[in-house]
């Protein structure tokens, strides 16, 4: 049966990517799901969980509230809980039973908002989605709320879209590293390690560098609004990282972005499987690094690419194995199993596809020699 999982996991949901998209900026989101669903998130999709608070609720749904329409203890409880937390704004957003009876999440928002007085954002997940169109919807509203028209800060870069369910914890203070090296200026990281404070301030920046899909939707706003040019890529290794430096350098001077790449089909000897910019930019620094004709495949939703050229279903991925043939896959340890015999496998575990199972093997592969890991 088309896109159902009979080995590998799917990867984390579209409410998960609003979670975590929101964790560090001081809000309150609210998933409209059965009681007990919060333990998914924390459990399986959230590192930060135990180390760093941060007010996620769920509305504990019932079959009866379901059924009647009782939109009003999700509006009652949220506003509660608003005046007990005093969050800097509210989320909603769902899940599939709310999908199934048709909330409107942004009348529900507007309800919540007039009486908490807090400004409060619909967003429409159902749980059914992937993680990137949560996050990427998510961060473009708070970007639309909260940013203001500021002048340019020359040197400055923003980077958008990232949350460890694609990069690993400490990621922003590497990337931060990566940029002052470059002789640049670390805008807003969003959204790890940083606040709506400097969310206010991401029109001031020269440039943007786009490092994991999730930030598109923000991408493109401050494109439209602000002409802020927008470059993809996550500085992995050590000649990719510069080589990504100088396309930044470029474009904050006014010249045209350039793209991603990778191997042609077909004459790839390493397929690197995950989230497209992820996979595209460790398929570059394999090959600018090591000299590996490198390739990649995208599970994830991808803005601008056909539907062909995302395979988000593990028949597809299975069958496109078969016929690249690849010598070595980069990939999560649990794509092992859907693997050609005799390929090599070299593990690199990401979150929203196997969660805490590997999280003490992560590693960080920004700005560093990466020859030892992929030897």
């Amino acid at each position: 049966m088309k896109n159902a999982a009979r080995i590998i996991p799917c990867y984390s949901a579209d409410t998960s990517g609003v979670c975590s998209a929101l964790y560090e900026l001081g809000g309150l989101t609210v998933v409209h799901d059965a009681s007990g669903c919060n333990s998914t998130y924390s459990t399986h999709d959230e590192p930060r969980w135990y180390d760093m608070r941060s007010n996620i609720f769920i509305s504990a749904l019932t079959e009866m509230d379901a059924i009647m329409g009782n939109d009003e203890k999700l509006i009652a409880d949220t506003v509660s809980a608003a005046k007990d937390r005093k969050p800097a704004f509210i989320a909603l957003c769902g899940s599939p039973m709310p999908m199934m009876t048709g909330v409107d999440f942004d009348a529900v928002a507007a309800e919540v908002e007039a009486r908490s007085g807090i400004r409060t954002f619909g967003l429409h997940t159902n749980g059914t989605r992937s993680y990137i169109e949560g996050a990427s919807e998510a961060l473009a509203a708070v970007v639309r709320e909260y940013a203001e028209p500021c002048g340019k800060v020359r040197g400055r870069v923003n980077v958008l879209g990232l949350t460890p369910l694609d990069l690993p914890l400490g990621a922003d203070k590497h990337i931060r590293e990566w940029l002052a090296s470059h002789g640049f200026e670390c805008g807003c990281t969003l959204a790890m390690g940083d606040s709506l404070e400097s969310i206010k301030k991401l029109p001031s920046a020269e440039v943007n560098l786009l490092v994991s899909e999730a930030g598109r939707g923000a991408a493109e706003y401050l494109k439209k609004e602000y002409g802020i040019p927008c470059i993809c890529g996550v500085p992995f290794g050590n000649g990719f990282a510069d080589e990504l430096a100088e396309r930044l350098r470029s474009a904050a001077n006014g010249s045209k972005p350039v793209a991603l790449s990778t191997a042609e089909a077909g004459q790839a000897e390493v397929i690197v499987i995950g989230e497209g910019i992820s996979a595209m930019s460790l398929a570059e620094a394999l090959r600018r690094d090591l000299g590996l004709n490198a390739g990649a495949i995208n599970t994830q939703p991808s803005e601008g690419a056909a539907s062909g050229d995302v395979l988000s279903c593990e028949e597809d991925i299975e069958a496109a194995l078969l016929e690249l043939r690849p010598k070595a896959v980069v990939a999560d340890p649990l794509y092992r199993y859907i693997l050609p015999a005799g390929t090599r496998l070299i593990e690199v575990p990401h979150f929203a596809f196997s969660g805490r199972c590997f999280q003490r093997a992560m590693v960080n592969l920004i700005n560093t020699d990466i020859k030892e890991y992929f030897k």
